[in-house]
């Protein structure tokens, strides 16, 4: 049970850093001239992520949580992806869709090969996270869900990003 609970802390320690990267990049990219776009489905986005870290931490407190080395080891694979997408876009990343006009489009690490890889880590870390910890149901609803605003989140995107 320590297992899970210190895999479950390590990602809400690293959602933590993340918001507060986003809110100083989201920041500076207004301040520089950037239009927020698709704002309204942000809620969602938040909503969802921050239900699927607190059913986590529930089925861990509540249920038979168990670690699955196998997958949590795939989780933290993973967060190499998440870390060369945070690079890649450098002062660009943020969990909002901001777009700078005149700005170039990030065409370097993953995105020369992906259109969106930071929604394919997301994706995978929403399913894989909760097969690590015994998740199963978890791991199923929150990929529907998170499936779901992704739909929404990347039509706007590319909407925004067409003209540039």
């Amino acid at each position: 049970m320590t297992a899970v609970f210190a895999l479950l802390i390590y990602v809400a320690l690293e959602r933590a850093f993340e918001l507060y990267l986003a809110q100083r990049n989201t920041k500076a990219l207004l301040d520089a001239g950037g239009v927020e776009v698709g704002a309204g489905h942000y809620p969602a986005i938040v909503t969802i992520h921050t239900l699927w870290l607190l059913t986590l931490y529930l089925w861990a407190l509540f249920g038979a949580a168990t670690i699955d080395w196998i997958w949590a080891g795939v989780y933290i694979a993973l967060q190499a992806g998440r870390f060369w997408v945070m690079a890649s876009l450098g002062r660009y990343w943020t969990t909002r869709i901001i777009t700078v006009p005149g700005a170039p489009l990030v065409r370097s690490g993953p995105y020369r090969v992906l259109k969106h890889p930071n929604y394919l880590v997301v994706a995978l870390e929403i399913a894989v996270l909760p097969l690590a910890v015994g998740a199963w149901p978890v791991a199923i609803l929150f990929s529907l869900l998170n499936g779901a605003v992704l739909w929404v989140r990347i039509r706007a995107e590319n909407a925004a990003l067409s003209a540039r």
